[in-house]
């Protein structure tokens, strides 16, 4: 099989491959609004017949909520198995007035220097998607068959907790397996380079409620006698840090490692411009550890952060009182081998650590998630990162991430399998904002990508 037919499939059903979006795109698979319930089933049965017209055994599962969507294709004896991740629900689109047009009428646009299709979902994730099925394909059309053998797994809760995701994992895990997952989920790196995502922080959440006095307090009869739970507070969250940056609770770091100095070096060699950076969003010092450089500190560095903090009166006017409560909301972004577990009763360890006479803390737990960290020495990454070269004809980079996108760590626990993360979204694509969109370009290449992608893999 050769790969050139193929890349000129793709460009010539370029036409095609936008309208089949625009349908996917008219269908409005909100997940986490049950008025759309109805919506998000018609996706999936649009996305099993689209899939069976190719040749894949394609099939709808229910779930206790939305259904997963998978598809299988045999490849030749002996060729590679990759699992293909993706999600088509889609986030809400409030405040529908700070839209452009119908969020679910999308749209081409030329802004100049570049075409977009513009509406909910276009870049997360039915877009991204939608590149490699585009790809299976054009490859199904010009040789008969697909290269590789391949499973499709499609999920309709990412954008609501996936709360049914684990347990279908679990249910499935024998039938899903394959030597490597891909997950295009994901973006270019500065709007432009192709990259591996190759390290995800993980996340911890906790919500701590410090009490005191068994009532709100007039502040004349009871100020400076009484303890004031919002002291107690910000006393807590000022001891979570020291002077340079650095993250005060015991054994908080002891299971993060330290960067590769290959890894480094590459990072540094992306150019990352901290001071544009923050100067965009109105700073201009970082924050973190003071010994990192900014891209360490947000890909392979773990965070502390208040999200929120609340007590005693807040509305107009003013209202001399000593709460009896004073709240917080704080995250934690985990890497290396963190246990969520583990830090989550070291942190509380630190709270209580710190109370006074006559005061108590109750802890509300939020969601929580290990760091993932794949395994680069499967050669598929290096001749991915080939194909990613070839197409864009910009060096491609292997890159961390901030975020965190649970589902690489799960395909890792519950199926013994690394992911590749690899998407073409750009940093201005407005995803969860009013007038979402993905660069066509974005949409093109991508596509391509893919067909290179599996080409690469084939080659003996």
């Amino acid at each position: 099989m050769t790969l050139a037919p193929v890349l000129d499939r793709i460009d010539a059903d370029l036409p095609e491959a936008l309208e089949r979006l625009k349908d996917l795109l008219r269908i409005p698979s909100i997940s986490t609004d049950p008025a759309f319930k109805a919506d998000c089933d018609r996706t999936a049965d649009w996305l099993v017949a689209d899939l069976a017209s190719m040749g894949f055994e394609a099939s709808k599962r229910p779930t206790p909520g939305h259904p997963m969507v998978v598809a299988k294709y045999k490849g030749p004896e002996g060729a590679p198995h990759l699992l293909f991740y993706g999600h088509y629900d889609v986030q809400p689109v409030d405040p529908l007035e700070l839209w452009d047009n119908d969020p679910f009428d999308p749209q081409i646009e030329d802004l100049g220097d570049k075409k977009v299709i513009r509406g909910r979902g276009t870049a997360d994730d039915k877009g991204q998607l939608m590149t490699f099925v585009e790809a299976f394909r054009a490859w199904i059309a010009e040789h008969g068959s697909l290269p590789l053998t391949v499973t499709v797994f499609l999920e309709g809760e990412e954008e609501s907790g996936s709360p049914s995701l684990i347990p279908f994992l679990k249910e499935n895990a024998e039938e899903l397996k394959a030597d490597l997952a891909v997950i295009c989920d994901t973006g270019l790196y500065d709007g432009r380079v192709p990259s591996i995502t190759t390290m995800l922080r993980g996340l911890l959440g906790e919500e701590l409620t410090i009490k005191a006095a068994s009532r709100d307090l007039h502040s004349g009869s009871y100020g400076g006698v009484a303890m004031n739970p919002i002291r107690v507070l910000a006393d807590i969250i000022d001891s979570l840090h020291d002077d340079q940056g650095r993250i005060t609770i015991e054994g908080f770091y002891d299971d993060v490692p330290e960067l590769s100095e290959e890894l480094r070096q590459q990072w540094q060699g992306l150019g990352f411009d901290h001071s544009r950076f923050l100067g965009d969003v109105g700073l201009s010092r970082p924050a973190g550890e003071q010994d990192r450089t900014p891209l360490e500190m947000i890909w392979s560095r773990p965070t502390c952060e208040v999200n929120g903090i609340w007590g005693g009166y807040t509305g107009a006017g003013f209202k001399t009182v000593l709460p009896a409560e004073a709240h917080a909301k704080i995250s934690f972004r985990l890497v290396g081998q963190q246990d969520p577990v583990k830090l989550r009763e070291a942190f509380r360890a630190h709270v209580q650590a710190r109370l006074p006479a006559d005061v108590e803390v109750e802890f509300h737990d939020h969601s929580s998630s290990p760091a993932s960290v794949m395994t680069i020495t499967d050669p598929a990454f290096e001749k991915s990162l080939q194909a990613l070269t070839e197409e864009w004809q910009i060096p491609a980079a292997y890159t961390g991430a901030g975020g965190s996108i649970p589902i690489a760590g799960y395909f890792k626990t519950w199926l013994g399998m690394d992911a590749m993360l690899i998407g073409f979204g750009r940093d201005d694509d407005q995803i969860h904002s009013p007038n979402e969109k993905y660069d066509l370009e974005s949409f093109h290449k991508g596509t391509r990508s893919w067909a290179r992608i599996l080409d690469k893999l084939a080659a003996k």
